[in-house]
């Protein structure tokens, strides 16, 4: 278990994109710790989505920290572009990285220009140990809940596995889950040992979005208790 705090990101993606800047105003205001922007090149995932500039614009209207994930084919070529675009959290997926040498040299480059929190991406197909070589090169291992791409898909039980086993081998950074987390499956995530919590369609599409974020981060809460007290 950790004892990192529960952090609430509202996926970006599920906003309403002409409204973009009152849409994060309305996330902040409502109790989100970190925005979560997926950046999609239509390569490596089959959607595209948004790029630099965009990235700039809604740091500038953001307080909390951008937490950006790339989904792209070649991250290390795009560090500089979304590290000066104000991403405080990059993360980069390992699919795209076919040796640990590849993996901590991404790493590295984003560290390169600056960026506080250094992520890496598995997809639910993915086993972790592809990630267990090179943990001490990275803040932060988002295990995907879903196949990366498209929003508003059920949630894969399975992956739970993988964030106990970071945690059994003693990873002290976060742990990130990202696709179809809500009010069912948040806690179950937090459980295992989950500590930044990614919810879009669950969070934007709420009748109330701050009675929703701190009704997950309360949930989570007790869910970690609870597993801590089992374990």
């Amino acid at each position: 278990m950790t004892d990192l705090p529960i952090l609430i990101a509202p996926s970006l993606l599920s906003c309403d994109f002409a409204r973009i800047a009152d849409e994060v105003a309305r996330t902040e205001a409502s109790g989100a710790d970190w925005h979560h922007v997926d950046v999609m090149d239509g390569h490596f995932v089959p959607n595209l989505t948004i790029g630099p500039p965009v990235v700039s614009k809604i740091h500038a209207a953001a307080t909390k920290p951008l937490d950006v994930h790339l989904m792209i084919t070649d991250p290390a070529q795009y560090a500089e572009p979304f590290a000066k675009a104000g991403a405080e959290v990059l993360t980069f997926h390992v699919e795209v990285t076919p040796t640990e040498a590849d993996a901590r040299a991404v790493a590295a480059r984003f560290r390169e220009h600056g960026v506080p929190i250094v992520g890496v991406a598995l997809n639910p197909d993915t086993p972790v140990e592809r990630v267990l070589p090179f943990l001490d090169a990275v803040d932060l291992v988002l295990v995907m809940s879903v196949f990366p791409g498209f929003g508003g898909q059920s949630f894969i039980p399975d992956v739970l596995d993988k964030v106990r086993r970071l945690r059994d081998e003693g990873y002290a950074g976060h742990v990130e889950m990202d696709g179809g987390l809500n009010a069912e499956t948040l806690p179950l995530c937090a459980a295992a040992g989950a500590n930044a919590l990614v919810a879009g369609s669950a969070i934007f599409g709420a009748p109330d979005m701050a009675a929703t974020i701190s009704a997950f981060r309360a949930s989570a809460a007790r869910a970690r208790l609870e597993a801590s007290r089992v374990g």
